[in-house]
């Protein structure tokens, strides 16, 4: 939104819904404490902004904007610092850890790149290779560091993952699946080799060429947690269990055809879909994508906050499965820190969960998750969106999205250009690039 936009609040007594994602009312529950919530005070806000911002559904008619809605609820609650405290899954009792010594490892703030949240989020628990993971993420920070002055910082995180490598690598050894043992140390050979070249780049002075030796670096850690996982590590729920499911990581490829945009006409977005924290909302997406289900379809929603598709034509809002002619939908998905498995159907909030973090946080620029009826956790289909940015009432590690809309992915290549797409922009096609045969029950064979 441009900083000149006008607002005018006013206070009305209605209903405490905002609408939201699927064209329906998001519920926020207005509460300083824990239950019991205060369902029936609200504001509502008149918005009057410089240029057209709410997002129209062609198909179905209906329309909403969401920014304004979130200024109000963030002034009804008193929101002026620090963590929103609405009843949300930050406002009471977070799970216990299931590893205590691998939390220090990835406190304090909230981390925002892609790439290190999928990373964290896999589910492995050697501690020696997140010691070794954390000062090389740590890179990220130092480099904030004005001029060459940085380089002293990247020295140290350098070093101490260095030594640490050196002192852990049998414990990082004896981690590895026995399938994926031969791949995952030759990784650490590339990992122990990329550092010592990452010294002598700290040594030269030579600050332009850090991060793209980070990234290498980090590359190979990935790998090697990656082999350190052994099969698929729990069981999906029985009546969830012939759903298709992801068990595993997969990559895709969304290219888009952007419109009236003169410096970019088409651009491909590279996303990694987590299966391993959201079986059946990735492998459901995986299903779709290979039926062709997105190619052709609009972008339908791009307001600065969030883009949205996977509306279809006519009056259905969902995938209509052509085996029973009704709408496909699965429940929705959550994976709290701690637990061994995800949580099916209800919010976090709903659970009393009100502090528990997701593996899959909305933390990062193009975080991926799947659309529902706020008032039906289990109507998800077919519609997903992205996070542009946050926001009032969406910082990282805290917002209203965490446990209420299930997180799947996130795009990690060319995620910046998704501010750039508009309502209208064509995704030309969506392609799997890696990671098709970690998906079971596919439907699209059936239907092929």
């Amino acid at each position: 939104m441009a900083s000149s936009s006008i607002i005018t609040c006013h206070h009305y007594y209605v209903p405490s819904s905002i609408t939201f994602f699927n064209s329906t009312p998001l519920s926020l529950s207005l509460s300083h404490t824990n239950p019991p919530l205060l369902p029936n005070f609200n504001l509502r806000c008149s918005y009057q902004p410089p240029h057209h911002s709410h997002f129209h559904n062609q198909h179905k008619g209906k329309s909403f904007s969401l920014k304004q809605c979130a200024i109000s609820i963030a002034l009804a609650v008193g929101l002026v610092t620090g963590v929103p405290t609405f009843g949300c899954p930050f406002d009471a009792h977070a799970a216990n850890p299931v590893l205590p010594d691998l939390s220090v490892l990835i406190s304090g703030p909230p981390i925002k790149d892609p790439g290190a949240l999928l990373r964290y989020a896999l589910p492995i628990d050697n501690k020696a290779i997140r010691e070794v993971q954390k000062p090389l993420e740590d890179i990220t920070d130092s480099l904030k560091i004005a001029g060459v002055k940085a380089l002293d910082s990247v020295e140290r995180n350098v070093r101490q993952a260095s030594r640490i490598l050196e002192q852990g690598k049998t414990l990082i050894v004896s981690g590895l699946a026995e399938s994926k043992k031969e791949h995952g140390v030759e990784l650490l050979s590339k990992m122990e080799a990329g550092i010592k070249e990452l010294e002598l780049i700290v040594q030269d002075r030579n600050r332009d060429a850090v991060a793209s030796k980070q990234k290498e670096l980090l590359q190979y850690v990935g790998g090697v947690e990656e082999d350190m996982v052994d099969g698929f590590p729990y069981e999906v729920p029985e009546e969830y269990r012939d759903m298709p499911l992801l068990k595993g990581r997969a990559e895709v490829d969304m290219k888009v055809k952007i419109k009236d945009n003169p410096n970019l006409e088409e651009c491909v977005f590279h996303i990694v879909l987590d299966g391993y924290n959201a079986p059946v909302t990735a492998g459901n997406f995986v299903d779709l994508v290979e039926r062709h289900f997105y190619d052709g379809m609009e972008i339908q929603r791009a307001d600065g906050f969030v883009v949205q598709t996977g509306d279809p034509e006519g009056p259905a809002e969902g995938f209509i499965d052509p085996s029973t002619e009704k709408t496909r939908t699965i429940p929705l998905e959550l994976f709290v820190e701690g637990e061994k498995a995800p949580v099916y159907g209800a919010t976090l909030e709903e659970l009393g969960l009100y502090k528990a973090q997701t593996k899959l946080p909305f933390n990062a620029f193009g975080t991926m998750a799947m659309a529902r009826d706020e008032f039906e956790n289990n109507s998800g289909s077919s519609q997903v969106f992205w996070l542009l940015k946050e926001s009032e009432l969406t910082p990282s590690n805290a917002n209203i999205l965490d446990g209420r809309y299930a997180v799947f992915g996130y795009v990690t290549m060319n995620e910046d250009y998704l501010a750039d797409l508009k309502v209208g922009d064509i995704i030309e096609s969506i392609q799997v690039v890696s990671g098709l045969q970690n998906l079971v029950n596919p439907t699209y064979k059936i239907a092929g």
